[in-house]
C-alpha cells in the first residue's frame, strides 16, 4: 500500500475544518458580490410594446422576463408625472406632481441609489434624456421644482457617483444666452445653461478621479478604473433611428448600458445601477408612433446587455418597467370600428416601416424656404399625398403645426388611434430576471424596497438622514442664518462662540472656519427651508 501524503492529509483536514466551523468564521468563503440593474422605459404604454414586437418581426429580450405588473398612481393624482413616479421608485415613498426626491411636505428623501452608495456599492445612471431630467434626478438629487434643472445637475456632480452617462451639458456650463426649443411636447423657448455661473464640467474635469468623455468614441475607448461621466449632447441625446444619420457621435442605450456594467463591476462589494430610455416618452408627447417604436427596440437591446451580463454573472438582479403610459396609443381607431376584424399586422407596421425618421429628424431636414417639403414628408413615410393632404402640410406655417399634421396623417394610415398627448394612468408591465425579483401586481413603492432587501440594508434605515438644519442647530444653541447674498449660491451660516459653519447649496460639504470638511451627502436648499445631514 502507497503512503499517504502529508501535505494530502492536510488537504483533507483543513476541507473537514472548513465545513465544521459555523457561518462567520474565517474559513468562510466571502460572499458573492451583488448587483441591481433598475431600468425604466419612461411613458410607455402597453400597445406600443406589442406594435414594437410587430415592428421588429420577432420577440423582445423584455418579452423573456415578463413578471407582472406595476401600480403607477402618484401621492394626489390618479395619473402621475414623472417626477413623482420616479420618486416612489427611488424612495419607496408616493409624493406630489414636480417633486424630486422630497416626501409631500417637501423634506428630502434618501435614494435607494443613494443608500446603495452609502451601504458600499458603486452605483451610477444611464440616460437618454438630460441626466437632470426627472427620472434619472429622482435617483440623485433633490428638489421641490423638477425644472431646477442647474440645481439637481450640480447636486450630481457632488453625489461622488462612480458612472452618469446621458445628455445635459448645457447644465453643467456656467450661464449663456443660448435658448433651444423644449422637447417636451410643448414649444416653447428656454435658457438652458447655468444661473450660478458655475462651471461643473471644470470642477468634473479637476476631480481626478474621473474621465469626462463627450463622443461615442471616448466611451468606447474608455478604460481603467477611474469614475465615468459622459455628457454626449447639451439637451437630449437623438432618437435611435435618427441618431445614425444626424448624430453619429452619439452612443446609443446599449453601448451606454453596457460601458456602465463594465466600470461598475469592477467594484469589490457590488453595483446599483438605474438606466432611463427616456424617449419614448417624447415621442409619446408627440403622437409620433414612429419615435416611439424607435425607442421602444432601443431600450429593448439595452435590457439585452444587461441581460448577457446578469447570466454570466449569477448574482445580479435585472428589473425593468415603465414608470406611466403616456398618449394613450391603440391598435386600432374610429376607422377599424367595423372592420377589425380583417386587419393584418402590416396594416400596422407596413406605413410605419416606410419612414426612415422620427418627425423631429424629418422636420430637421426642412430648409429654410421649405422647398424640399415633398422629401421631408417622405422621410416620414409620407409618399404619394393627395392633394388636400399636401395642401394641409404646406399651409402649416410653424414647425410644431407641421409636425402635428405629419403625426395625424402617420396615425390614420397605420390605423392608431392617440386620446392625449399627455400622460395616462393604467398599471404597466413589470419585468425581472436574477435572484430577489419581484413577481406579480405590485405597487411602485415597493421596487425600491425590493433592492434594498437584495442588496442587505433597510431605507427604514435611512429614513431620518435629512434634518431641518435650521431648527436642528437652534436646538444646539447656534445662531442660524441663511447667507443669501449670493442669491444663486445660497448657505446655511450656524455660529457659535469661535466657531462658524457654513453650509454651502448643493455641495457635500461645510465649511468650519474655513476649513473644509467632506460629507456623505449633498446639502439641499429648498422651498426656503436648508436641509443637511449632520454626524
Amino acid at each position: 500500500m502507497k503512503r499517504i501524503k502529508p501535505v494530502f492529509i492536510i488537504f483533507i483536514l483543513l476541507s473537514l475544518l472548513a465545513f465544521s466551523f459555523p457561518s462567520g468564521c474565517g474559513f468562510a468563503a466571502n460572499p458573492a458580490k451583488k448587483n441591481v440593474i433598475f431600468m425604466i422605459m419612461d411613458g410607455t404604454n402597453s400597445d406600443i410594446v406589442t406594435l414594437s414586437r410587430w415592428y421588429k418581426g420577432s420577440g423582445l429580450n423584455l418579452d423573456k422576463i415578463l413578471v407582472g405588473g406595476v401600480r403607477t398612481y402618484s401621492g394626489e393624482s390618479a395619473i402621475t408625472d414623472s417626477a413623482a413616479a420616479g420618486t416612489a421608485m427611488a424612495t419607496g415613498m408616493k409624493t406630489r406632481a414636480d417633486h424630486i426626491g422630497m416626501s409631500k411636505d417637501g423634506k428630502p428623501v434618501l435614494s435607494v441609489l443613494e443608500a446603495a452608495k452609502l451601504s458600499g456599492y458603486a452605483a451610477g445612471i444611464v440616460s437618454t434624456s438630460p441626466v437632470q431630467h426627472a427620472t434619472p434626478a429622482a435617483f440623485t438629487s433633490h428638489v421641490i421644482d423638477r425644472d431646477e434643472f442647474g440645481d439637481i445637475g450640480e447636486q450630481q456632480v457632488y453625489q461622488d457617483l462612480d458612472v452618469i452617462l446621458g445628455g445635459g451639458a448645457a447644465w453643467l456650463k456656467p450661464k449663456s444666452k443660448n435658448k433651444v426649443k423644449n422637447d417636451d411636447g410643448m414649444l416653447k423657448t428656454k435658457q438652458i445653461s447655468r444661473e450660478d455661473g458655475e462651471n461643473l464640467i471644470s470642477s468634473i474635469k479637476s476631480n481626478l478621479v474621473y474621465n469626462f468623455i463627450s463622443s461615442r468614441d471616448g466611451l468606447s475607448n474608455s478604460r481603467g478604473d477611474e469614475k465615468l461621466w459622459g455628457a454626449f449632447a447639451e439637451e437630449d441625446l437623438a432618437y435611435d433611428i435618427d441618431r445614425k444619420a444626424l448624430k453619429p457621435d452619439e452612443p446609443t442605450l446599449a453601448e451606454m448600458t453596457r460601458a456602465a456594467i463594465e466600470r461598475l463591476s469592477a467594484s469589490r462589494k457590488g453595483f446599483f445601477l438605474m438606466v432611463e430610455g427616456s424617449k419614448v416618452d417624447w415621442a409619446a408627447h408627440k403622437n409620433d408612433p414612429v419615435g416611439m417604436i424607435s425607442e421602444v427596440l432601443s431600450f429593448d437591446r439595452a435590457v439585452g446587455e444587461a441581460l448577457d451580463f446578469a447570466e454570466r454573472d449569477g448574482n445580479t438582479m435585472v428589473v425593468a418597467v415603465t414608470d406611466h403610459g403616456n398618449s394613450g396609443l391603440t391598435l386600432g381607431n374610429v376607422d377599424t370600428d367595423k372592420n377589425y376584424k380583417s386587419q393584418p399586422k402590416d396594416h400596422f407596421v407596413g406605413p410605419l416601416k416606410k419612414a426612415k425618421y422620427t418627425v423631429k429628424g424629418a422636420v430637421s431636414l426642412l430648409k429654410d424656404d421649405r422647398s424640399n417639403l415633398k422629401e421631408v414628408l417622405g422621410s416620414y413615410g409620407l409618399h404619394d399625398l393627395n392633394k388636400k393632404e399636401y395642401c394641409v402640410m404646406k399651409d402649416a406655417k410653424e414647425i410644431g403645426d407641421l409636425e402635428d399634421e405629419m403625426v395625424k396623417l402617420m396615425a390614420k394610415r397605420a390605423n392608431l388611434g392617440f386620446s392625449t398627448h399627455g400622460h395616462t394612468g393604467e398599471d404597466v408591465f413589470l419585468y425581472g430576471f436574477g435572484p430577489g425579483k419581484p413577481s406579480g401586481l405590485i405597487e411602485n413603492i415597493e421596487l425600491s424596497r425590493v433592492f434594498a432587501r437584495y442588496l442587505g440594508f433597510s431605507l427604514e434605515n435611512f429614513t431620518d438622514w435629512y434634518v431641518d438644519g435650521e431648527k436642528f442647530f437652534k436646538k444646539k444653541g447656534y445662531k442660524v442664518m441663511i447667507d443669501k447674498r449670493d442669491r444663486d449660491n445660497p448657505e446655511l451660516v450656524v455660529s457659535r462662540e469661535e466657531e462658524e459653519i457654513r453650509f454651502p447649496e448643493n455641495k457635500n460639504y461645510y465649511l468650519r472656519n474655513g476649513e473644509r470638511v467632506e460629507l456623505r451627502s449633498v446639502n439641499v436648499y429648498s422651498g426656503g427651508r436648508f436641509y443637511v445631514h449632520w454626524e
